[in-house]
């Protein structure tokens, strides 16, 4: 058996073993320590990477909470300020027909008084004129030199 060769190669390969088991072993331990380091690494990274994309959710959701808030807030207020506007319309609409109402009105009664001066006028002359024809008709042409004698006399009173 010592004399086989093939003893003395697994003999030989047990020793080779042997020795540069530890060194192997420290560099496969090395190697893998490093491998965990990197994969704790980058485990930490990956967890640091969620954390701060949790936080930009976050943040954007709120945006977006506050963005809508502010949205409903500006149709709000043009809500009021249509519903202010159309009653401010409305009043100055009802303001100005009732102007136009009271201009209508005054016109009317200007209409009126200038109809009713126009008949007055008209009655007067038609007046003056049948006094005209009943004087022409009853008074004589001495009577009538008479009269005009006396509306001369009376004349200087009636123009201070």
């Amino acid at each position: 058996m010592f004399s086989t060769p093939e003893f003395w190669v697994a003999v030989g390969f047990v020793i080779f073993i042997a020795l540069t088991a530890k060194p192997i072993g420290k560099l496969i331990v090395r190697a893998l320590d490093e491998r965990a380091a990197k994969i704790k690494a980058d485990l930490e990274r990956a967890t640091q990477l969620r954390e701060e994309a949790q936080d930009l959710l976050a943040q954007y959701q709120r945006k977006h909470r506050d963005a809508m808030k502010e949205a409903e807030a500006i149709v709000e207020h043009a809500k009021a300020e249509a519903e202010r506007l159309s009653a401010q319309a409305q009043a100055d609409l009802e303001t100005a027909l009732k102007r136009r109402e009271q201009l209508a009105l005054q016109h009317i009664a200007q209409e009126e008084a200038r109809a009713l001066a126009e008949v007055r006028a008209a009655a007067v002359d038609l007046a003056v004129q049948v006094a005209g024809r009943l004087i022409a008709e009853r008074i004589d042409a001495a009577g009538s030199d008479a009269l005009i004698d006396d509306a001369i006399k009376q004349l200087p009173g009636k123009l201070n």
